[in-house]
C-alpha cells in the first residue's frame, strides 16, 4: 500500500527535492541601466604675413577656428513581479535541481506568456516550498506578449527599412 521509496510522512519536509516535484518561484526582478557620454573638441589655425614696402608696413592675417561639443544620455529601466509554479525536470550531478515552468494568460485578446528556467540549490528552497528568483542560477526569465497592444507597439516595415538604411 505504501511505497517506501517515495513515502513522505506528514511531518516530513515537503520542499521540492526530486524530478517531478513542483515549487513556487517568487519573481522580483528590477533592472536599471544608465549611460552617458560627453565630447568637447576645439581647434584653430591662424596664418599671418607682414609685408614692408616704402609706403609702410602691411599686416595680413587669415584665421579658422571651430568648436564641437556633444552630449548624450540613455536610461533604461524594467521591473517584473510575479509568482510562477515550476517543476523539477532534472537533478544535476552536483545536486542542483533543474527547473522549468511556463504560464500563459489571455486578457482581452492579449496573450501573455511567462517562461522560467534555471538551476536551484535545494537549501535555497524555503520551508513553504518557495524560492526567490534572485536565488536561481543560470536563470532565464522571459515575459512576452502577443495581441493588439503588442502589435500597436511594433514599428512598421517602412520605419524599419528607413532605420536600417540610416535615413532616420
Amino acid at each position: 500500500m505504501i511505497d517506501p521509496d517515495t513515502y513522505r510522512g506528514l511531518a516530513a519536509d515537503h520542499r521540492a527535492h526530486e524530478v517531478g516535484d513542483t515549487l513556487t518561484v517568487v519573481v522580483t526582478e528590477t533592472a536599471t541601466a544608465t549611460a552617458s557620454a560627453n565630447t568637447d573638441a576645439g581647434g584653430s589655425v591662424k596664418l599671418g604675413a607682414n609685408t614692408q614696402t616704402h609706403n609702410g608696413t602691411h599686416t595680413y592675417g587669415l584665421g579658422l577656428s571651430g568648436d564641437d561639443a556633444g552630449q548624450g544620455n540613455t536610461t533604461r529601466a524594467g521591473s517584473l513581479q510575479a509568482q510562477l509554479a515550476v517543476r523539477v525536470t532534472a537533478i544535476e550531478g552536483d545536486g542542483m535541481l533543474r527547473i522549468h515552468g511556463a504560464q500563459t494568460v489571455a486578457i482581452n485578446g492579449e496573450k501573455q506568456q511567462f517562461v522560467l528556467t534555471g538551476l536551484v540549490r535545494a537549501e535555497d528552497i524555503s520551508p513553504d516550498n518557495t524560492i526567490r528568483s534572485n536565488r536561481i542560477s543560470e536563470a532565464n526569465i522571459q515575459y512576452t506578449g502577443n495581441g493588439d497592444i503588442s502589435t500597436a507597439q511594433r514599428h512598421s516595415i517602412l520605419y524599419r527599412i528607413t532605420r536600417w538604411l540610416g535615413l532616420i
